[in-house]
């Protein structure tokens, strides 16, 4: 069964922490420093320190509306349901009200994926003890169907900003490890999904840069095609994963979490032709926009390296521009991958 290293663990930790800044606070410290094995004990790990502090800090109460028959009025008052009560001979009134609950689908995503984890046989005692002592605080709390959870709806204000890396997590957990058997029993695989690691090392560079080089306004921009005629309404959006600006200098990143780096063509190795296409199309229509201006555009396909045999490192200059592939050691330490990616930055930027 495929298990990760531990210093990729680790290094997925800090990937976590850029991504979701509330995990460098004080309560996280004891994790920062632990040495995990396995990556159930991680996310079960986090959870726990998560939920201990949002319910000191007390759970999200949401409105949540609610139908009763009631002896007295409350709230409004639903006509048909009630002269429906009144021929059935119930002397009640149909109401409607909103009530102020901690049973929302934030905290029964909490709920959920903590009590997926206590079932896990891959997370350990020490770390099913802390959720058990969670969950207690989640009695009246129900629990939600972990394969039909509207993500896309959920939606973070200032009254619930505190849920943003938790259910964070509990995304990656749910949309990453989850599996189903043919009994429709569920259960945690020992690994999380390729496209959901995918997503984390894509935001965590972005986040990583952000912090590191605010002066590189490092976002995540949209790339217009360069058009002599005709609409782009049924053209595909050219969203780039990490754009680096130092005013006419320009760096696009593509970021690529894959099993496989290289394809094999005529029993050699190679570069992903649609790679290679995709990271020129964005290079070559942002160059487009600065015109006649002076100005310097390069991309840069960045991979999470791989125990292959082939790892690229190489430079190429293309109609003009400068486009790259190389990779990023995740199993290295820490420390290894910082400077890499400074040195990136180092090597297109004038930045000390």
């Amino acid at each position: 069964m495929k298990k990760y290293k531990s210093t990729l663990i680790k290094n997925i930790y800090y990937m976590l922490c850029y991504a979701f800044l509330s995990l460098n606070r004080k309560e996280y410290e004891e994790i920062a420093v632990e040495k995990f094995e396995d990556i159930h004990n991680l996310f079960a790990a986090i959870l726990a320190k998560g939920i201990t502090s949002q319910i000191k800090h007390g759970l999200y109460k949401q409105y949540i509306n609610q139908s009763e028959n009631l002896s007295i009025p409350r709230g409004r008052i639903n006509m048909p349901d009630t002269i429906r009560n009144r021929i059935n001979k119930r002397n009640q009134l149909a109401c409607e009200y909103d009530l102020l609950s901690e049973n929302n689908l934030y905290n029964q995503i909490l709920k959920s994926t903590a009590k997926l984890l206590l079932r896990s046989h891959d997370v350990d005692r020490e770390y099913k003890t802390e959720l058990k002592r969670c969950v207690l605080y989640f009695s009246d709390i129900d629990e939600v169907s972990l394969k039909s959870i509207p993500w896309a709806k959920i939606r973070f204000h200032r009254s619930n900003r505190s849920y943003c890396m938790l259910l964070g997590i509990c995304q990656l957990i749910i949309e990453g490890m989850l599996m189903t058997d043919e009994n429709g029993n569920q259960r945690l695989a020992s690994f999380v999904d390729n496209q959901q690691i995918h997503r984390l090392y894509e935001k965590f560079i972005l986040e990583y840069y952000r912090k590191k080089y605010p002066q590189l306004h490092p976002s995540s921009s949209q790339i217009k095609w360069a058009l002599d005629e005709g609409e782009p309404s049924l053209l595909p959006a050219m969203q780039s994963d990490i754009m680096l600006t130092q005013g006419n200098r320009v760096l696009i990143i593509d970021a690529k979490f894959y099993a496989h780096i290289t394809q094999s063509q005529y029993h050699a190795e190679s570069l992903r032709s649609a790679h290679l296409y995709q990271i020129f199309a964005y290079v070559k229509n942002k160059d487009a926009e600065f015109g006649e201006r002076e100005h310097t555009v390069s991309g840069l396909l960045l991979y999470a390296a791989t125990d292959e045999g082939v790892q690229p490192d190489e430079t190429y200059i293309m109609s003009g521009n400068r486009i790259g592939a190389e990779t990023l050691d995740l199993n290295s330490e820490f420390t290894g991958i910082s400077e890499k990616l400074n040195d990136i930055v180092k090597r297109h930027f004038a930045v000390s």
